[in-house]
């Protein structure tokens, strides 16, 4: 039976019963038991959120079903607090004079875990200049990756991660319409993304901010904003912010999202600053039309490939196949990019309960780009939207 919640946040008990998968997926792949050093899969299963950095941290669990945080001393008090955790380990810091992978050695084999192990990589990922042995080489045990089972599960959302998903999706609407409002010739990019971002971060702290959380290292509240997507530079579909100032004629391609306990969404729009031209006009009506084809594609037992190949269909019928950069849509979660993809390269069957980003796009140089970003749930009838913004040239065309 599905879980409910009349909180804002997801509950222990949906913590404990994604977790009673995990001795199924031990079973699965004939492991002693699995260790989980990516962040967002610690997060999935505990509630524990943190920045990832150069100090090692990992999930633990045993075949016996004992679950176990290995932190540095400065995450401590905070892993304690997990109330689903059965014991936390942690080393003083890194690299220091006993390194932090020695403590997670003794971790697991005090919790019963040898031979062959499971874990998302042979080891701490090295980032933010972290350097150590592989988990394989300091336990002489066989490691397998355990990444598909855990993906599989995260997939499919529960009605509380689509609570979250729905309140992500309100404030990434207040945030972008206020965008929209501010934008204007002669202003930078920077100025009205920050009013904009501020603002609804604000407006949502002062109506849900006893019961909200962020709970993500990488957004801040609501934001909203053009990530550099500006006129000609709005071809490039993942552009930088430069603090572009505004210019009559510009195609603006904008994002939005909010940060709802970890969980994001995504709202992307083609404005055009003053009376569109021709030509805007044109690849703006194609946008939208594969748009359309797409979300209109999406239904539960069909492959993700299928969805691609009917956008892809449209784009060779019109010959467009030189405007296009990339596949038509991920799902989203607690990441703002999950699998599966809305690619011809995946056959991964749509399930109800998956959320898919649906973002055909065309990018033409010396013009700019066209893309609008939904973020769309499966039903066992079809597809529902959850961001609701206007999709049409009038409303986004920005007067001067």
């Amino acid at each position: 039976m599905p879980l409910t919640t009349t909180q804002l946040k997801i509950s222990d008990a949906e913590y404990a019963l994604r977790n009673q998968l995990l001795p199924e997926f031990i079973d699965q792949l004939d492991v002693t038991g699995l260790v989980l050093f990516d962040a967002d899969y610690i997060k999935y299963y505990t509630g524990f959120a943190f920045i990832p950095t150069e100090r090692p941290m990992a999930y633990v669990i045993s075949r016996a079903g004992e679950r176990a945080l290995f932190v540095p001393r400065l995450e401590l008090e905070h892993a304690e607090s997990m109330s689903i955790i059965d014991r936390v380990a942690h080393y003083s810091e890194y690299p220091d004079l006993n390194h932090p992978m020695n403590v997670l050695i003794n971790l697991i084999k005090d919790m019963g875990i040898d031979g062959r192990i499971g874990a998302d990589s042979d080891g701490y990922p090295w980032i933010f200049g972290y350097r150590g042995e592989t988990l394989s080489k300091l336990t002489g045990s066989e490691v397998l990756n355990c990444r598909a089972p855990i993906e599989d599960q995260m997939m499919v959302k529960s009605e509380a991660e689509i609570a979250l998903l729905k309140e992500s999706c309100k404030w990434g609407n207040l945030a972008h319409t206020l965008l929209q409002k501010y934008t204007a010739v002669g202003i930078g990019e920077v100025e009205v993304s920050q009013r904009a971002s501020d603002e609804a971060t604000l407006t949502m702290l002062e109506t849900i901010g006893p019961i909200w959380r962020g709970n993500s290292a990488w957004f801040t509240g609501a934001i909203a904003g053009y990530r550099g997507q500006i006129g000609r530079n709005a071809a490039i579909p993942h552009a930088l912010t430069s603090n572009i100032k505004f210019q009559a004629g510009d195609v603006l391609v904008t994002g939005a999202s909010a940060a709802v306990w970890g969980y994001v969404s995504e709202l992307e729009r083609t404005m055009i600053l003053g009376q569109p031209s021709d030509e805007q006009k044109r690849f703006f009506g194609h946008m939208h039309n594969l748009q359309t084809i797409a979300m209109e594609a999406l239904e539960p037992g069909k492959p993700c490939s299928e969805v691609d190949r009917e956008v892809r269909a449209y784009f060779n019928a019109h010959d467009l196949m030189t405007h296009w950069k990339h596949h038509s849509g991920h799902t989203i979660g607690l990441r703002y990019h999950e699998g599966p993809f809305l690619d011809i390269g995946d056959d991964t069957p749509i399930e109800a309960g998956m959320v898919f980003t649906v973002e055909p796009g065309l990018y033409v140089p010396d013009l700019g780009g066209f893309r609008h970003s939904d973020t769309v749930l499966v039903t066992e009838d079809g597809a529902e939207m959850l961001t609701y913004y206007p999709r049409d040239l009038e409303s986004l065309t920005i007067p001067i």
